[in-house]
Parts: C-alpha cells; sequence; structure tokens
C-alpha cells in the first residue's frame, strides 16, 4: 500500500488531563488571565460553550461554510486548508454527538502592543491556569496573538466508535465568540486510548523494550494532547518517562541533523530522520512510522524495493519492533521531491 500524507498545523503544546479537572484562574505577568470553567460567570460559561458546541456541530455536518462565517477574518480570507481539515474531519465524527468537555477563557486585552507598528504581539501570549488550587499548571503559549479575548474549548465527539476531540481557539469579535484556530484529533489508536498506550509504556520500559516504550509514549502523548499550544503538569511527566527510556541510539532525537543510521544486510546505510506512530490502517496494533532520507526518490519500483530493504533493516536492527506493532511505514523524502510511502505489515518483513 502506497501514497502521501500531509497534516495543517498549529502552534505549542497541551494537555489531554486538562478536559477532566475542575480549573481555578491564575494571572501572569504581562496581564494575561486564564479563568477555568469553574471560576467563570455563569454568562461568559454558557456563551463560550454554545459558540463550541455550535463549531462542533457544523464540523460534523460538513458545514465548512457555516463555520467559515463564523471565523474571524484572518482565517476566513484564506480558508482552503480549513476547509480540507473540516471534510476530513466530518467524514470521521459522521453521527457523533459534541460534548462540550472544558472551557478557558483566556483574556489578553491587556497585552502589550507591538512598537513598530504590526498587527500581532511578536512573541508568545502566556497563560497560566492552575489546576484545583495545587502545584499543578497547564501553561498556554501561544505566539504572535493579537490582544484581545480569547476561549479555549475541548468538545468530544461522543457516541461513535472512536471518538475524538474537536478543540476550537476562540476570539471575541464585537462581543461575538469567532473561530481563531480549530485544532482536531482522534482520542483513540487500535481501539485503544492515551492511558492505556501510558501504561503499556512502562511495563515495556520495565521490561527493557525501550523502542517499543518510546515509541508507545509517543502515541500517548499525540492521544492525550488536544492541540499543540499548552505544556502540563501531567505531559511533562510523560515526557520525563520518555526521555528517561529513550534508546542510546536516539538520546539526542532523531531529526535531519541528527539521523537514526541503521545499516541493512546488504552493507547499505539507511538514515532515518523521523520515528513516529500511525493508526489510518485502522489495524489491531498501531505501524512505526519512519522518514528515510534520501537524494533521489526514483521511479516507483527502485523506491518500493528500497522502501522494503529499509524496513527490513530496522525490523532487524530492533527486533523487539514485531511485538509492539502491526507493521512500518516507510516514507523517502528527498528534497523538492513528494515523499514515496509504503507500509508492509510484520509478518511480510524479512
Amino acid at each position: 500500500m502506497q501514497g502521501t500524507r500531509s497534516r495543517w498545523g498549529s502552534t505549542r503544546r497541551l494537555s489531554a488531563m486538562l478536559a477532566v479537572t475542575a480549573l481555578t484562574a491564575a494571572t501572569v505577568a504581562g496581564g494575561e488571565t486564564c479563568t477555568t470553567q469553574s471560576a467563570m460567570a455563569p454568562a461568559d460559561r454558557d456563551a463560550l460553550a454554545a459558540a463550541a458546541r455550535n463549531m462542533a456541530q457544523r464540523v460534523e455536518a460538513n458545514d465548512a461554510a457555516g463555520l467559515r462565517a463564523l471565523t474571524i477574518a484572518a482565517y476566513a480570507n484564506d480558508f482552503g486548508a480549513i476547509q480540507n481539515l473540516v471534510a476530513s474531519t466530518s467524514a470521521k465524527v459522521k453521527g457523533a454527538t459534541p460534548v462540550v468537555e472544558q472551557i478557558y477563557l483566556l483574556d489578553a486585552t491587556d497585552l502589550k502592543k507591538p512598537t513598530d507598528g504590526a498587527d500581532k504581539f511578536n512573541g508568545s501570549a502566556q497563560f497560566l491556569c492552575t489546576l484545583n488550587k495545587s502545584i499543578a499548571e497547564a501553561d498556554f503559549s501561544i505566539p504572535g496573538l493579537p490582544a484581545g479575548k480569547y476561549g479555549f474549548a475541548i468538545v468530544e465527539a461522543r457516541g461513535i466508535a472512536a471518538p475524538w476531540r474537536l478543540s476550537f481557539l476562540l476570539q471575541q469579535v464585537q462581543g461575538q465568540w469567532q473561530m481563531a484556530g480549530f485544532y482536531p484529533r482522534p482520542m483513540t489508536a487500535a481501539g485503544r486510548d492515551g492511558l492505556w498506550y501510558w501504561t503499556e509504556a512502562r511495563t515495556m520500559a520495565k521490561n527493557k523494550e525501550q523502542w517499543n516504550a518510546w515509541l508507545y509514549y509517543q502515541q500517548a502523548e499525540a492521544l492525550l494532547n488536544p492541540a499543540n499550544m499548552i505544556q502540563s503538569t501531567h505531559l511533562e511527566k510523560l515526557h520525563n518517562e520518555q526521555t528517561a527510556v529513550a534508546p542510546p541510539a536516539i538520546s539526542s532525537g532523531v531529526s535531519a541533523d541528527t539521523p537514526l543510521v541503521v545499516k541493512g544486510a546488504n552493507g547499505a546505510e539507511y538514515h532515518f530522520t523521523g520515528l513516529g506512530v500511525d493508526d489510518s490502517l485502522a489495524k489491531d496494533k498501531v505501524d512505526v512510522t519512519a522518514r528515510l532520507k534520501v537524494d533521489d526518490v526514483g521511479d516507483p519500483v527502485a523506491a518500493r524495493k528500497r522502501n522494503t530493504d529499509a524496513a527490513s533493516a530496522l525490523v532487524a536492527a530492533y527486533p523487539e519492533l514485531r511485538k509492539g506493532f502491526y507493521g512500518v511505514w516507510i516514507f523517502a523524502e528527498a528534497p523538492g521531491q513528494n515523499p514515496y510511502a509504503t507500509e508492509m505489515a510484520m509478518n511480510e518483513i524479512h
């Protein structure tokens, strides 16, 4: 099976644990404040929740035009990427019931305006939310945010086989809440939730399965993280556990600058610039994904053989992967060319 994939992205880190915790308000230096739903005035809470629910219903109905009408001008004027995201998400949440799980009021009306005449703040707006009056925190960090009043809402699409979170950043414009960001994410992979992957990762770590554990921590974070704009105490703990179990070969990470180099049976070296997990085939286990650096993708026959050889080399070097994953995706990537992607089940890799 082959193909290529892309994603429409956003800002910096967020925790799924926030969705189940009642919060209080906190203020940070610079004037930004975070008020959580338990501390909001009922009118503010109801208005923000109603706006988020309405947006989620439009996503479920694939009503991109209706959602665009509820979107701030900066995004409504260039809506193509969001429209595609709405269409793909709608297919995943068709027939679901939207439930507003958690909301936050993010007040940046006193954010210092730039001195160079620019419309946006050049740094990152910081919002600190304290959980249950404890030392635990969730910190929103939103770069380039103009001064104003914002909300963040987590809406769960329930009642379907594979539930999703539809998270929204909202901005108050002339008294009305409008969409300023959309972050849809699945809540399960291969039929299991993030806490299951976190627990399995810990078990794998105890069993000295460092590669499986490191990748399962990655899957856990992907499922427990509604959007990439908050760092939380809970996800920081998960990240620390993942870092502690990282195999020595990737202790400095895996990137174009620090690739994972694996030698194949024929002596060829394969330079992997990224390792991750994928659930697009909806099997009983997730797949490993590996990004392979190549100088030229080449013709399909040669590219498929190279991908097959690369998958074989990866699994031969780290055989524990056979236990934890259904198969391996290889994405061969060359500068200025479309990636060439193949997927092989573990029983097809020799």
